[in-house]
């Protein structure tokens, strides 16, 4: 697939990173020659300088032989006159913008057919900030990812030390939880792997879990995971991402306190907001925090645009007391290292938007395609076809690629934890796991059997 990628942003670089390293072709632009330069030297992609909103620029990137362009600049302008210009000139099949505004949502009739005929509206804040209200519902994860319209649910968190489960394997797990528990991946020491029953849980490792909704708190308990409500939040930054927590937040009935540095952005925030105290100053200032009596907190969230100091504002209130910390963080080099010096959950805009996109580039009926926490590994859902391999079989007689997990099947309004003897039926939603690697396998299983022809 020919794909035209619009900002060499940390959001444009990734994107364009994640492609090509799935063999597409991929031709970024963007109007800064210093963010070229790094992706020409790390990237396998043609590099254009110049404005992706401009006819010209977009002629030379040959918009007219691609079939997906993904707008991804810092401006919603341009990016809705890149898709517009694909829809008018090129033709182009497929069409993804960011678009920021907090007004302008997905649903807006402004991007269907007969508008702006945009395929995808892509806000990765909101969606950082709708991953965090699914963390503060499951306070014992760092992680939650919905699947099946979130009838199933992939949980994910570290295991601590003292955790009855250390030291069994997965099957010996099962018999003392009493249920079937997939577990879908593991990390440890910053690597990850699709297990099998033989694996066993150690003191650290970072682990992924399908569960049904229902089930997920039970899960959580399970693994000595605290799950009591949260009621007080501090939110670190008052800019887009921070305001459209704070309103749902306050929705909720929680308590929430924001510290925001500008005293125009203070004020602005008291306006739109009825019951959030605003805090104006330093969100890493040490005495501003104990004055508000951060050690009361459940949880400190950090938003800021700034990765640096929304880790040191983390650390800071996890030191001083506040039961659980989430921070705001875009650099890929970072998400690992976050874990590891104490800080609990990571928002990571860049998922969201990878993952809209993988829903369009996979092969088969994919609904979603999730990458997971080092992008090693990829959740996916689809609904079996009537041609694949996979279906009217029991699992344990398929031959799946190595590092490929099946973790969940919805089945009309019935969620199924899978065993080796459960058979996919055609019509099923079945959300798996797999390595990156392993991707270009699953899609051929997925699809047509060999002898369907």
């Amino acid at each position: 697939m020919r794909v035209v990628v619009i900002g060499a942003g940390e959001v444009g670089y990734n994107i364009a990173d994640t492609l090509s390293k799935e063999g597409n072709d991929v031709i970024i632009i963007d109007r800064e020659e210093e963010r070229l330069k790094i992706v020409s030297d790390n990237l396998d992609v043609e590099a254009i300088l110049g404005s992706g909103s401009s006819p010209r620029i977009l002629k030379k990137a040959k918009l007219d032989q691609s079939e997906m362009v993904v707008a991804v600049t810092d401006s919603d302008e341009t990016n809705i006159v890149a898709c517009l210009l694909a829809s008018t000139q090129s033709k182009v099949p497929f069409k993804i913008a960011r678009i920021r505004a907090p007004d302008l949502t997905r649903e807006s009739i402004l991007f269907d057919k007969k508008h702006l005929d945009i395929d995808l509206c892509i806000n990765p804040e909101r969606e950082s900030v709708n991953s965090v209200i699914n963390l503060l519902e499951y306070s014992g994860a760092s992680e939650v990812i919905d699947f099946a319209g979130g009838r199933v649910k992939l949980i994910a968190f570290s295991v601590n030390p003292g955790c009855v489960v250390i030291g069994n394997n997965l099957m010996e797990i099962n018999k003392m939880y009493g249920e079937n528990i997939i577990v879908a991946s593991i990390t440890r020491a910053n690597e990850s792997f699709v297990p099998t029953g033989e694996s066993v849980i150690n003191e650290n490792d970072y682990i992924f879990i399908f569960t049904e909704s229902t089930n997920a708190r039970k899960i959580l308990h399970f693994f000595g995971k605290e799950t009591e409500p949260s009621e007080r939040i501090f939110v670190m930054g008052g800019g887009t991402t921070g305001l459209m927590l704070a309103e749902l937040l306050e929705k909720r009935g929680i308590v929430t306190k924001i510290i925001e540095k500008r005293q125009d952005r203070c004020e602005t925030l008291a306006s739109v907001l009825n019951k959030a105290v605003i805090l104006h100053g330093d969100g890493t200032c040490q005495d501003l925090l104990k004055e508000e009596n951060i050690q009361d907190a459940d949880y400190f969230i950090a938003v800021t645009d700034d990765d640096e100091a929304n880790i040191l504002g983390a650390l800071l209130a996890k030191q001083l007391g506040a039961k659980k910390t989430i921070a705001l963080i875009k650099k890929v080099d970072y998400t690992q290292l976050v874990s590891t010096v104490g800080i609990d959950s990571v928002m990571n805009p860049r998922h969201a938007t990878i993952g809209a996109i993988l829903h369009y580039i996979r092969k088969g009926k994919v609904i979603s395609a999730t990458p997971l926490r080092d992008e090693k590994t990829e959740a996916v859902e689809f609904i079996a076809l009537e041609t694949s391999e996979i279906i009217n079989r029991p699992l344990k007689d398929i031959k799946f690629p190595r590092g490929t997990i099946i973790g969940a099947i919805l089945r009309n309004d019935e969620v199924i934890i899978p065993w080796g003897d459960t058979v996919i039926l055609p019509g099923d939603h079945v959300i798996l796991v797999a390595l990156r690697s392993a991707i270009p396998e699953v899609e051929k299983i997925l699809t047509v059997k060999l002898d369907y022809f």
